[in-house]
């Protein structure tokens, strides 16, 4: 009996193992290699960083840690403003995905089995084609040349092109359209668990649709908002490819300022410390939106 005990407990820490010996490899120990090169100089060499680690003339070893990356950072109004742009047009696209996603999520949860499944795989459908495609695919339709310019001038309801690309608005757009997914992943998951009868209760006693709509269906989903929102913002504050293909010259984000820094100007420890502190920010902003929830959900 014991044998059998021991043989469940080591299987049982194996199984745990796996994903626990995942993140350590693929997460733990490359965010310690970047937080390491934060801490350098750069240099002419391959890789362009001096070590941090080095022996002296008496063969004793000396570690070598400069802050002068993240003092620049801060000290610089072009990061700061990269770090703020980016923060606002994450949270306008996570305000955008909410407002759109949660009717199609609630239409969804609402319709008949057969229809919920056609619905649903229609949401998932993008993710069978490539994200950098996708992304193309807008540079097509929003040029002066395509298919929505020439609907609007067939149509009379402009009377020459617009310029729709490189702009905020393509920005915003394609930020929507590419994490609208995420959010509706979600919300539907935590609309469909919602019991109908309670609103039904909450019509029984003269609460009328739109008012149980904010007083029952709206808290009762607030895990799924969050969920959603998490899954949005996240990502979105460190876009990269939406911004270079679909915005201008002047959209200045966090992700196109880390490409710089890494293959143009070739600064690894420079841009190691955007890395390390646009992670602290997401971090944080985690940690305030689950304070809240849990706070919320204690009062309650």
């Amino acid at each position: 009996m014991r044998d059998q005990v021991k043989a469940w407990r080591l299987g049982r820490r194996l199984i745990l193992g796996i994903p626990y010996a995942w993140l350590i490899v693929f997460f733990l120990v490359p965010l310690l290699i970047v937080f390491g090169i934060s801490f350098s100089t750069p240099k002419l060499s391959m890789p362009p960083i001096e070590p941090l680690l080095s022996y002296g003339a008496d063969q004793v070893m000396q570690v070598r840690l400069y802050a002068s990356n993240y003092t620049f950072i801060i000290g610089d109004s072009l990061y700061l403003a990269a770090f703020a742009n980016s923060v606002k047009v994450a949270l306008i696209s996570t305000l955008l995905t909410l407002l759109i996603g949660y009717p199609m999520a609630y239409g969804i949860a609402r319709t008949s089995a057969q229809w919920r499944n056609i619905l649903f795989l229609l949401v998932i459908l993008p993710f069978f084609t490539s994200f950098l495609l996708r992304v193309y695919a807008w540079i097509g339709l929003l040029s002066r040349n395509g298919p929505i310019n020439a609907i609007l001038l067939k149509m009379g309801v402009i009377h020459a092109p617009l310029a729709l690309l490189q702009t905020d608005f393509a920005v915003y757009l394609g930020m929507v359209y590419s994490y609208l997914p995420f959010m509706i992943l979600p919300l539907y998951s935590a609309i469909e668990k919602l019991d109908p009868s309670l609103l039904e209760a909450a019509a029984d006693l003269g609460c009328r649709p739109i008012k149980a709509f904010f007083r029952v269906t709206l808290p009762l989903t607030s895990e799924g908002i969050l969920a959603g929102c998490l899954l949005v913002f996240i990502p979105a504050v460190g876009e990269y490819v939406i911004p270079a293909l679909l915005g201008g010259p002047g959209t200045l984000m966090i992700g196109r300022v880390l490409w710089d820094e890494f293959f143009n100007n070739r600064d690894w420890p420079l841009a190691s410390g955007v890395a390390v502190l646009t992670l602290m920010l997401l971090v944080g902003f985690v940690v305030v939106l689950q304070r809240v929830q849990s706070e919320k959900v204690v009062s309650e």
